[in-house]
């Protein structure tokens, strides 16, 4: 799909937030509700737009670690890798990588005990698994979900 600068506009609106009503994204970018709800409607159908969801703390909900951990799998086994560890309670983002680690995962646990059985428990003990390194997030300084949307 080809974006257009007013396609920029709205996408750029919606990620600083995307409860913006089409009212005021509309009045933002002198354009018409009506035209502005096509638009999104039509971001949307194209995949551009892939969904709205709520930041949660995770300390909120006493996910009080994070950590990072590079996992290295048995040739040939990347996809089942990807795929298990996707459906292991805790681990937020999984991404197929190149270099020394074959998968970085991000993971979420309540203390240092959940880390050691997530990770000794659930992913050391996956087939294909060959080793890891665990990387514990001490702090975040920067984290950001906006994508920088350039000008037309």
């Amino acid at each position: 799909m080809e974006l257009d600068e007013t396609d920029r506009q709205i996408l750029r609106i919606l990620q600083e937030n995307a409860r913006t009503t089409f009212s005021e994204v509309a009045r933002r970018i002198d354009m018409s509700s009506a035209t502005v709800h096509d638009r999104v409607g039509r971001l949307e159908d194209a995949g551009v737009i892939e969904g709205y969801h709520a930041k949660v703390d995770p300390k909120a909900i006493d996910l009080g670690i994070s950590a990072i951990i590079g996992l290295r799998v048995e040739q040939g086994r990347e996809q089942d890798t990807l795929e298990r560890l996707q459906d292991i309670a805790g681990v937020q983002e999984v991404h197929l990588t190149t270099g020394e680690w074959d998968v970085m995962a991000r993971v979420y646990a309540g203390d240092a005990d959940a880390l050691r059985e997530l990770m000794f428990d659930r992913i050391a003990q996956m087939d294909g698994f060959a080793r890891s390194q665990t990387m514990v997030i001490l702090g975040t300084p920067h984290e950001s979900e906006e994508l920088p949307i350039a000008e037309e």
